[in-house]
């Protein structure tokens, strides 16, 4: 292809191995990776990792023409126009045959001696298998450890995405360990992104079934370099630089606790898409422009998805059809027809979205699958056609004849929907959904886990709205319990029948039911009423850390408010103290600081997909950490923005700290960005900062009304 390697560091340059060519690949796992290998001496690391496939342009080896023979059973030569333009009726099938060929190059010449070389070192094979060449779901069969990566939008849990195509097939291939690289778009630019931004997108991860997130990034940066420090040109900022940096903690903690509960059990989706790999090999194409570079300045892809899998299912069916089955109280995995071949169909549903060509053993398992109980959807319309040139009069009329068996005779197991708008309506016909919440609220997602003593479900709100809603599961038992996965307490479920219970913008939980009684009593969470609120909102002193300077604060608000402070980033000290009396802290009285509700902001229509974030302001910009009378008490950075502090309160006077900081933009608006000028022209634009014209100072501090609401269970008769 010609392509060189995409942003190289200095004397890195040169061109991108042949993915299809085994002695390259083995090459430079010898040259390179064993001597990487020698430093870890006796002690190899956890795995070893291959990034996401960008090989633009990959559509040809030295011998696929041999190859092609030989997998296939014809000579291409005579075909090679249809591969450029339309060559007549047998276009497609030729140009299937090449893009199967292609992928069966990059599983066997690429991923397999990785996986091999791997296992001879004693470690794992980590991969983000998708991309260009056109690598399959099921190529992940040759990862330990299947990847994914996010477009980074709130709504890439309801669309085709290649974090729920690795989560997939480590659910189809017993991977128990799934990963996906994470906040690498996150709230652009660099250390724009708050802890509310990176829980925001964790969360989606989690809906799709990933357990172990790989976050993006912390970014080297030496002392000379100042502050904020080095960082890259896209990815969130993680590092110590990061002013709120100190709330970071309580953040891993939470993402370890949900992490570590969705490896339990087994997955238990119902639904499996099928991917239509057959019909995209059928659109690979060389374009008229297949000459010109694969990379521009910047080193981003000007071929489009010609060869590639992932990237062309991207603007298919698919996105009609996900959100459907999730809104109808179903959870889903992808499946594609290797899969089938090696794995069967382990789902009580599979959905065949706009599906044309199928190979015939695959679809002939399908048919054998519905007449044995399960249930088989087809949406548009029917698989009709064979895949490949050899197959396609031998085996077409077979896949017809199986169509109309299936779906359109009198006694047909399956079920047509030609309108795909209806899917999921008939969906909940056919199987009663896992979870039904009521209202229905499509922003509200979960995923199921199947334990031993029970069922497991994450659930999660991905909007910036506060929901009520009642939940009827499936698989609800004799008891019910959530668990609160930043504190990791346990409270009962009254009616595990039908769950009512409240969501914060951006707030998620676990639920477990089981037919033993969990280790806690039954119980109602106490009612309380709010009987004395204390106005903390103003008379504040406030020493900013970083330039040890204090001022007066008469009343609450944005820090960058004062011409002074506008562009500070770090650390500010609020302090205060107040008073209170016996009766405040009478028996059965509870201190809870309130910081304010927040405000939602509006969602752009369509959400960008490089850029995410959470689209809500929240009284405190952007992190806060509580003393009180010198014991810390809690953080705040997620709503609710409370924090309970009943146990640290004394009769009499009280003191009041609270930590806040804001990011590094404030002080990256103040000055003058580094110029990369001399060194792109000696090196040439490796990349290009993202997002840094124009920035502006952002409020930063406690902006709304503090307030310590006294709450008081109230007697019961």
């Amino acid at each position: 292809t010609g392509m060189t390697v995409k942003r190289p560091a200095v004397g890195a340059e040169g061109f991108v191995l042949d993915h299809y060519d085994r002695n390259a690949i083995e090459t430079h796992l010898h040259a390179v990776g064993d001597r990487m290998m020698e430093a870890f001496r006796d002690q190899p690391p956890y795995a070893v990792f291959s990034d996401s496939l960008e090989d633009y342009g990959s559509n040809w080896t030295g011998d696929l023409m041999e190859e092609f023979r030989t997998q296939r059973g014809y000579d291409l030569t005579p075909y090679l126009p249809a591969l450029v333009g339309d060559a007549g009726p047998l276009t497609a099938s030729v140009r299937h045959d090449w893009g199967k060929t292609l992928t069966e190059l990059a599983n066997e010449r690429f991923l397999v001696p990785i996986h091999t070389w791997a296992q001879q070192h004693h470690t794992l094979f980590r991969s983000q298998t998708y991309g260009f060449p056109p690598v399959t779901l099921s190529s992940n069969r040759y990862a330990d450890l299947p990847e994914g990566e996010g477009k980074a939008s709130l709504l890439m849990w309801r669309n085709f995405s290649d974090v729920r195509w690795a989560a997939s097939a480590g659910h189809l291939f017993g991977r128990p360990v799934i990963s996906s690289e994470t906040w690498t778009w996150l709230h652009s630019p660099a250390f724009r992104a708050t802890p509310l931004d990176l829980k925001a997108e964790a969360d989606v991860h989690f809906l799709q079934g990933v357990n172990q997130l790989v976050g993006h990034g912390w970014p080297y940066s030496p002392q000379e370099a100042g502050e904020p420090g080095w960082r890259m040109y896209a990815a969130a900022a993680l590092d110590a630089h990061n002013p709120w940096s100190f709330v970071m903690p309580e953040l891993a903690l939470y993402l370890q606790r949900v992490s570590y509960a969705l490896r339990q059990g087994k997955p238990a989706n119902d639904v499996a898409v099928l991917l239509p790999n057959d019909d995209v090999w059928s659109i690979f194409s060389v374009r008229g422009n297949s000459t010109n570079p694969v990379i521009r300045q910047g080193g981003f892809n000007t071929v489009g998805s010609d060869f590639s899998i992932d990237e062309s299912l991207d603007h298919s069916l698919l996105n009609a059809v996900i959100p459907q089955v999730l809104d109808s109280g179903f959870n889903l995995d992808f499946i594609d027809a290797d899969a089938i071949d090696t794995v069967g169909i382990p789902y009580p549903v599979l959905i065949l979205p706009a599906i044309d060509r199928l190979p015939l053993a695959t679809y002939q398992k399908i048919d054998d699958y519905a007449r044995h109980g399960g249930i088989v959807i087809a949406a548009h319309s029917l698989p009709s056609t064979a895949p490949g040139l050899l197959e396609a009069d031998s085996e077409g009329r077979q896949i017809r004849e199986i169509s109309q068996r299936l779906f359109v005779a009198s006694d047909a197991a399956g079920h047509f929907i030609s309108d795909q708008n209806q899917l999921g309506s008939a969906l909940a016909t056919y199987l009663p959904p896992d979870v039904s919440l009521s209202p229905r609220t499509p922003r509200i997602g979960f995923i199921h886990r199947k334990l031993a003593t029970g069922d497991l479900y994450f659930i999660a709100n991905t909007s910036n709205q506060s929901h009520h809603v009642q939940a009827a599961f499936r698989h609800a038992a004799k008891h019910a319990e959530w668990l609160d996965p930043f504190t990791g307490e346990i409270s009962a479920v009254e009616n595990p029948t039908a769950v009512d219970f409240d969501l914060q913008p951006y707030e998620s939980r676990l639920i477990l039911f089981a037919d033993s009684a969990p280790s806690l009593e039954k119980r109602r969470p106490p009612l309380r009423a709010t009987s004395r609120t204390v106005d903390l909102s103003t008379d504040w002193k406030v020493t900013f850390t970083g330039t040890n300077q204090t001022v007066t604060m008469p009343v609450l608000r944005s820090w960058s408010d004062d011409p002074a402070f506008k562009y500070y980033s770090g650390e500010a000290s609020y302090l205060r103290t107040f008073d209170l009396s016996a009766q405040d802290l009478h028996s059965g009285t509870s201190g809870v600081l309130d910081f304010g509700q927040g405000t939602p902001l509006e969602e752009p229509n369509p959400l960008p997909r490089f850029s995410m974030k959470a689209y809500f302001e929240g009284p405190i910009r952007e992190a806060a950490e509580v003393y009180v009378n010198g014991k810390r008490a809690g953080f705040v950075w997620h709503p609710p923005y409370t924090v309970e502090i009943t146990r640290f309160l004394t009769v009499g006077t009280n003191r009041l700290r609270i930590i806040v900081a804001n990011t590094p933009i404030n002080s990256m608006a103040g000055h003058a960005l580094p110029t990369y000028r001399l060194l792109n022209e000696r090196y040439g634009e490796r990349f290009t900062p993202q997002d840094m014209v124009n920035l502006q100072a952002l409020p930063s501090g406690i902006l709304e009304g503090l307030k310590l609401n006294l709450e008081r269970r109230p007697r019961v008769p």
